[in-house]
């Protein structure tokens, strides 16, 4: 595995190196304090997840994750001092994976890199799923290959996204609970989180239905859930 960290300070990334070399002494770390060069390292070492620090002397970190986000559907996990809940959607919007907030201890950062790896790798499709992919009007998912297209253009999904849309396509015409998405997509330590998901679902509904063909539509059932309706 590699880690890229995107984070000028050195004392932050000394301990994430020791919680990573902790539990992934195989892995390979990558660093950098600026984020014009995170940026470049993204493109050059292709990392298995990037830790990455929104305060950067050169470049908002915001704007190393839209250009980040413009190439690759890397895993990326904010780590900032900014615990402000709009700094929160926003860097969820721009498609990270997940936010910590500094001072943070050793096991909240291994339990939420372990949820976004364990969504890289996942959701395994079923034997059933497996066989053919879920097609409606102009939306196409090969579950095999993780490859979303809709009207033969592929979508630029990060793993958070797939596997919020996964749950929603197979279950289409279920109602699914913000816990139950929370749990399955982002894992327990999550549950109490109902504004990740709502983000989450409004960020996919819009880059869905926006298309042309309406391919499918996700229903907000208010305190109940959501459910995903074929069009």
């Amino acid at each position: 595995m590699k880690v890229l960290i995107v984070e000028d300070s050195t004392e932050i990334i000394d301990i994430v190196a020791q919680i990573i070399e902790l539990r992934w002494p195989e892995a390979s770390l990558v660093s950098t304090g600026l984020g014009e060069r995170g940026v470049e390292l993204a493109k050059k070492e292709l990392p298995d997840i990037i830790i990455l620090d929104l305060g950067l002397p050169d470049v908002n970190g915001f704007e190393v994750l839209r250009q980040i986000r413009r190439f690759s559907d890397v895993p990326v996990v904010i780590l900032t001092v900014r615990g402000d809940e709009i700094d929160k959607i926003r860097g969820l919007e721009l498609g990270a994976d997940d936010y910590i907030v500094k001072p943070f201890s050793t096991g909240e950062f291994l339990a939420r890199t372990k949820a976004v790896l364990r969504r890289r790798r996942m959701p395994e499709a079923t034997t059933k799923a497996a066989e053919k992919p879920f097609i409606r009007g102009t939306l196409r998912i090969d579950f095999q290959s993780r490859e979303v297209s809709i009207g033969g253009r592929l979508m630029k999904l990060s793993p958070s996204e797939y596997s919020l849309l996964y749950e929603l396509v197979t279950n289409e015409g279920q109602v699914l609970s913000k816990q139950m998405l929370l749990e399955k997509v982002w894992g327990p330590e999550h549950m109490a989180d109902t504004e990740l998901v709502k983000v989450y679902i409004k960020s996919l509904s819009e880059m869905l239905e926006k298309e042309h063909g309406h391919p499918l539509m996700i229903l907000d059932e208010g305190e109940t859930g959501y459910r995903l309706v074929g069009r």
